[in-house]
């Protein structure tokens, strides 16, 4: 089946379960919004549009952490980057100038809304922050958004990575001062990798950030890769072989894969096969004839309690995948979408 097909029949799957809205929500149209463009299919981009034009006022909002999501978040601001959405200049502005003065914790980073002098940062706010100032600095040529979305990757990435194997810790503070949960997450290092996709995806050619940019990026790809499990997959605990293969963080590295190999900066005879066996995997194992999807944990911020609260024990047993978890669609879409766009138009089943 075509890629780009199985793209948009995952984003039917997961509209048909449930209100498309929340971060996982706002990164699956975003999702859906490249693989319109990828196709250059008139039909899916006026879909986009009407989804996006539901954003702020045609739905009940629940409580978000990052008041961007109102409006569309990330999706709406790469929609106005790529000619779709005009007009919305004057909404992706006033939630980037919100961003430059949200809360931050003692080295700059953005930090969890509420959380006073305890500090709490989490690896996730790389997706919810990075793409959305990019896009709107980009749309609106506005280098300050572009500088801010730069430095709070790098300060997370700098922050949350394990000199010990490449790989990042999910957050910081919620065990107590100074302590870091100790897993490698997969969808938590899909996150950080995400926002460094989006950066040597999107940054200007002559950005001062893009030496760096590029320079971490291949860094976080050369450690997830010897990861990968014989389906084509990476696990929830990632150096962990007895972890459950989790699907939403095989996209994302995936996807992040594919961006690399189109644009030349991970080299194709180590990354090519890997790619195309985990986008094989991904499909085969992961999504079913019906296009619901499968190895998806849910969301999960330092798990557990007591002494297990943070270890991987915790993160490994506790937040267990289910069908249809709604993180998984974006993540899926992106994947397929880029799969597409590198040359793998049509997906099989053995």
């Amino acid at each position: 089946m075509n890629s780009l097909t199985v793209a948009e029949k995952l984003y039917d799957t997961y509209e048909s379960v449930e209100e498309v809205k929340h971060y996982y929500g706002l990164l699956a149209i975003y999702a859906l919004v490249r693989t319109a463009q990828s196709g250059d299919n008139a039909k899916l981009q006026d879909r986009c549009r009407t989804i996006l034009n539901r954003f702020p006022d045609g739905m009940e909002h629940p409580h978000y952490n990052f008041p961007s999501y109102r409006i569309g978040g990330l999706a709406k601001a790469f929609a106005l980057m790529v000619g779709l959405m005009p007009g919305t200049e004057d909404q992706v502005r006033e939630y980037a100038e919100e961003l430059l003065t949200a809360p931050r914790d003692r080295k700059g980073i953005i930090k969890m809304p509420g959380s006073g002098d305890a500090d709490l940062i989490w690896i996730d706010v790389a997706m919810a922050v990075t793409p959305y100032l990019l896009f709107a600095g980009v749309s609106l040529k506005d280098n300050r958004y572009i500088d801010e979305a730069a430095k709070q990757t790098f300060l997370m990435i700098d922050e949350f990575i394990n000199p010990s194997n490449g790989l990042l810790h999910q957050c910081k503070n919620f065990l107590g001062p100074g302590r870091y949960s100790e897993d490698h997450w997969s969808r938590g290092n899909g996150w950080g990798y995400l926002a460094l996709t989006e950066l040597v995806q999107y940054l200007p050619e002559g950005s001062p950030h893009r030496e760096k940019a590029e320079t971490y990026f291949k860094d976080l790809s050369d450690a997830i890769l010897p990861h990968q499990s014989k389906r084509g997959l990476w696990r929830q605990e990632i150096p962990f072989e007895y972890s459950y293969e989790e699907s939403s963080g095989t996209a994302i590295i995936l996807y992040g894969y594919g961006v690399g190999l189109r644009l030349g900066i991970l080299d194709k005879d180590r990354y090519t096969v890997p790619f195309q066996k985990g986008i094989s995997g991904l499909y085969q194992h992961c999504v079913n004839p019906d296009f619901s999807t499968e190895l998806s944990c849910p969301g999960n911020l330092c798990p557990g309690e007591g002494d297990e609260k943070g270890t991987v024990k915790a993160y490994v047993t506790l937040p267990l995948p289910y069908r249809n978890e709604h993180h998984s669609f974006g993540p899926f879409i992106l994947a397929f979408t880029e799969a597409y766009a590198n040359g793998i138009s049509e997906l099989n089943r053995d």
